[in-house]
């Protein structure tokens, strides 16, 4: 029985923990979000965050669709000058940035106002590399809105100055699990902070012109 307790103390601890720091993640962020084009301000580089182009079922990734969509609205805005993709490419038949390339070009978007970052494997990962690898300093984030409040944590952490625009979010019943898994990865988010987790790969220096 006291067995029980205590695990039930942690559980409850635990839960306590990963809420304080959903809300500090989402207050830190509050005057950096925005969803209309014309309040946002403007920078030289978007950093769009990758997303797989289709789900496991073979249709379209809404929460891609929507990024593609965001980054493409703010580019023909004039708020962003070049698109920065920043995704997985860990396998040969899996390459994010060049998906959202390729569909970017298709929209109207010039080849040479695009730049892939193959090795954004995470969020820390494409905030970090924009930085050292990209020398960014300051950006515009694109993606949907609980992934740009986590990704602004980050940036601040590192010194950037960013701000976010947010892509169009999907149903709740679509995107229940993420809800649930974007606590999660809140939380790992504080404790890669904590530890001075390192992104998977870093390298040469490439700059965005």
């Amino acid at each position: 029985m006291k067995y029980i307790r205590k695990l039930s103390k942690l559980f409850i601890i635990a839960i306590i923990i990963i809420l304080f720091i959903d809300f500090l993640i989402t207050h830190k962020a509050k005057n950096h979000v925005f969803d209309d084009v014309n309040t946002i301000k403007t920078n030289k580089v978007g950093l769009v965050l990758g997303a797989g182009k289709f789900t496991s079922h073979g249709n379209v990734n809404l929460y891609y669709k929507y990024r593609l969509e965001a980054a493409y609205k703010l580019y023909k805005a004039g708020k962003i000058e070049f698109i920065l993709i920043s995704g997985d490419n860990s396998k040969k038949d899996y390459d994010e940035p060049t998906d959202f390339k390729n569909d970017l070009i298709q929209k109207g978007v010039p080849e040479n106002k695009i730049v892939l970052d193959y090795a954004g494997f995470r969020t820390l990962d494409s905030v970090v590399r924009a930085k050292e690898i990209f020398g960014l300093t300051e950006l515009t984030i694109i993606s949907q809105k609980f992934h740009n409040e986590r990704a602004l944590f980050l940036a601040k952490h590192y010194k950037i100055e960013a701000v976010a625009f947010n892509a169009k979010n999907v149903s709740r019943r679509y995107s229940i699990k993420t809800t649930l898994r974007e606590y999660l990865a809140r939380t790992k988010a504080s404790v890669d902070l904590l530890f001075n987790v390192k992104p998977k790969f870093l390298g040469e220096k490439i700059e965005i012109s």
